[in-house]
């Protein structure tokens, strides 16, 4: 089964560099337009093996594993571990990607993500880094309840006595993913951990969570008005994904994404919550279909 090559690039950051992973899935040609795909806040690049896999037949895909996470380095001050800093160092992986420009696919934070760098433009880049945008699960309003469910067991330092004892904690905690078979949960859950002596642990920092547990009710409310005013000045083509039973997106900012901005595209899940995890033939249809549209 193909598998995709590691790679990493230098970050700069307030106390020197940091590097960047990434997994990148080689095109059918040199000059194949290039697929970028961001992982949740807790999440990591190989969420995106199943999609990746099957879009690689048309896009070079890239999919990075975000500071803190997976083999990226983890950041020497905890309150970096915020939008603005994934957004530079996203920056500086498309100048090493080399292209005018990239179709995205985030999922969640790795949503927002793209909403920072879509809003960039100038330079080289007088239309945008982004050429069509899928967000998946995730918009300028974020129901605060969900950042709390979140917030319970985000940043733990946990282990574990086999990788299937941890690969079920994570299902525990992520019933809004859907119905995944045991192979497909396996899949999507041993990227995630690293072996250490007997125990098996998380690959991300703890650290993550410090900035998270700092969002209050007003601070999220003042980064909701900053995210509408980024939101409505996009220019691409954009494809909203919802979990029906997403407790994160509301429908009614869903709809609103319909209705402003982009205009978004909305097409709801039944069955899901936060968020799709997109190894689904029927939702890698939905996003094959959007970006070669």
């Amino acid at each position: 089964m193909t598998q995709p090559a590691l790679r990493f690039v230098d970050c700069l950051d307030a106390t020197g560099l940091h590097r960047m992973a990434y997994w990148e899935w080689a095109g059918p040609s040199a000059d194949a337009p290039v697929l970028v795909c961001v992982h949740g806040l807790s999440r990591q690049g190989r969420d995106f093996d199943t999609l990746a896999r099957t879009l690689s037949r048309r896009w070079r895909v890239i999919c990075p594993d975000v500071a803190g996470r997976g083999r990226s380095d983890w950041l020497r001050q905890p309150g970096a571990y915020q939008i603005p800093t994934y957004v530079s160092d996203m920056v500086t992986l498309l100048a090493r990607l080399d292209v005018a420009q990239v179709d995205w696919v985030g999922t969640s934070m790795g949503g927002l993500i793209g909403l920072g760098v879509a809003s960039l433009r100038g330079g080289a880049h007088p239309d945008g880094f982004i050429r069509r945008l899928v967000l998946n699960d995730v918009g300028p309003a974020i129901r605060f309840e969900a950042l709390a469910r979140i917030g319970t067991y985000l940043g733990k330092a946990l282990s574990f006595g086999s990788l299937a004892e941890g690969a079920a904690y994570l299902r525990g905690i992520s019933e809004g993913f859907g119905p995944h078979t045991d192979a497909q949960w396996l899949a999507l859950s041993e990227p995630l951990f690293r072996q250490e002596g007997e125990a098996w642990v998380l690959r991300y920092d703890p650290a993550i969570a410090v900035p998270f547990a700092a969002v209050t009710p007003e601070v999220a409310a003042a980064g909701e008005a900053a995210l509408w005013a980024v939101y409505d000045q996009l220019r691409c083509p954009t494809l909203l994904i919802r979990g029906a039973d997403s407790d994160l997106l509301g429908a009614d900012t869903a709809r609103a994404m319909t209705q402003r901005g982009p205009r978004a595209h909305l097409v709801e899940l039944p069955g899901v919550g936060h968020a799709p995890t997109l190894i689904h033939d029927d939702q890698i249809t939905l996003v094959t279909d959007f970006l070669s549209s």
